[in-house]
């Protein structure tokens, strides 16, 4: 029987998350309320034979490592299977920051031997979406691969933010485009890689010294694989439910769609479960004026108002009067009497003052700062920021963490408005 370890690349920077990976590592933001978005690459491990897991982190990863603690919700605290955080350390060179996705595994090298592996499966920390892995590993071992890469079919215009391939009919891999301008193919990869570990080696000790190199798997690893003649590339056609949470648009619309009445995510399967750390917060409470619709509702919240078509995680308070539509609320927040919060993500221990309206008016202009990311009209406010009575926020705004929202003048913030700490912005009123 081969053995198997999986290596979790949960280190990049994540700033097309906005605000919210500003403090914290992207695998670590909150989703679906109760869980976090390693969880599921973790939840998948520990539902598949996969016993022995590096998680490689650079980015501000205290939180993440927090969450993952000793892997026990997971499992993974077995003496015959283990969870590692893997980071950045001074070694021979004069600093070993992590230079690309291949660089991480290269450099943790030793784990993987120490581990005596015959097969790496490399995963992303960001992705939402639930897989067994086992089914993976007998389509490898089948075709007699040396690497295998899960696949999707997605729309023509999503097509040029993936790796694109071309595939025979027995679903040999003859052609792979990394994040092309003008996608030939809408074929994706899904950023999960299976490979042989003398094969995954030769192409780390390969591609390091190479200088014209982005030391990056779908960049330089897969298409070198893939054009060599020897080896067998293979493509594993995965129709479930799968998403890239790496922009601001596609994480508020893979929470929102959690709250079909058949969603595609299904969290409720007892026996493919998504694990996380338990929680001992008291149950539900709804007051006697509560409106909710549509919504996922932490353990810890405290419903006084109206919640309509949201989630929201634990601790969260909604007063009477107060209304939360078509948003994602982190733990801790507070939302005041008559108070109105509309497509917005409020990330943790948020306050909102009474009659305060967050996400306000027909106005969606992009975001003046990072119109690339912040464009949809969702409103984003960072962990403690504060917004005060009466105050209105318009569309595609972003409040920095820490930052108390008080326009120069008048009451309103004005649509694609950042406002960080120090700083004043010219405004008027409404």
């Amino acid at each position: 029987m081969t053995r198997t370890i999986a290596m979790i690349l949960a280190g990049g920077e994540g700033d097309r998350l906005s605000v919210l990976s500003e403090a914290r590592a992207k695998p670590a933001v909150v989703f679906g309320g109760r869980y976090r978005i390693i969880d599921f690459a973790l939840s998948n491990c520990a539902n598949s034979s996969i016993k022995t897991v590096g998680v490689l982190t650079q980015y501000r990863p205290r939180s993440l490592n927090e969450h993952i603690g000793i892997g026990a919700p997971w499992d993974l605290d077995r003496l015959n299977g283990r969870v590692s955080i893997l980071q950045p350390y001074l070694g021979h060179q004069a600093s070993d920051w992590y230079s690309g996705t291949a660089d991480a595994i290269f450099q943790n090298w030793y784990y993987v031997e120490e581990a005596r592996a015959d097969e790496v499966l490399i995963l992303a920390g960001d992705h939402v979406y639930k897989m067994d892995y086992d089914d993976l590993f007998a389509f490898h071992h089948a075709r007699g691969a040396d690497v295998t890469v899960p696949v999707q079919t997605v729309p023509w215009e999503d097509a040029h933010r993936y790796g694109t391939l071309f595939v025979e009919g027995d679903g040999r891999i003859v052609g792979f485009d990394e994040k092309p301008a003008t996608p030939r193919s809408n074929l994706i990869s899904m950023g999960i890689y299976l490979f042989n570990k003398d094969v995954l080696v030769q192409g780390l000790v390969s591609d390091a010294p190479r200088k014209d190199s982005s030391h990056d798997f779908g960049h330089d690893i897969l298409p070198a694989l893939v054009s060599d003649p020897k080896r067998k590339v293979y493509a594993y056609r995965f129709d479930g439910y799968w998403r890239d949470v790496g922009t601001i648009e596609s994480y508020f619309q893979a929470n929102m769609d959690l709250l079909d009445d058949l969603p595609g995510l299904d969290l409720y399967d007892r026996d493919k479960r998504v694990f996380t750390p338990r929680a001992s917060d008291p149950p539900v409470k709804l007051g006697a004026n509560a409106v909710t619709h549509k919504s996922l509702l932490s353990q810890g919240t405290i419903i006084n108002g109206t919640v309509e078509r949201s989630v929201l995680s634990p601790r969260v308070f909604v007063e009477d009067g107060a209304i939360v539509r078509d948003s994602i609320i982190f733990n801790d927040v507070r939302i005041e009497a008559g108070a109105i919060v509309e497509r917005c993500i409020l990330d943790k221990e948020v306050w909102v003052g009474k009659d305060a309206i967050v996400g306000y008016g027909d106005d969606w202009s992009p975001n003046k700062e990072r119109p690339d990311i912040v464009n949809c009209g969702i409103t984003i406010l960072g962990k403690r920021a504060r917004i005060p009575g009466a105050v209105m926020i318009g569309r595609n705004c972003v409040i920095g963490p820490d930052v108390t929202a008080v326009p120069a003048e008048g009451n309103y913030i004005v649509s694609g408005t950042t406002l960080r700490l120090q700083q004043r912005i010219p405004s008027f009123s409404v």
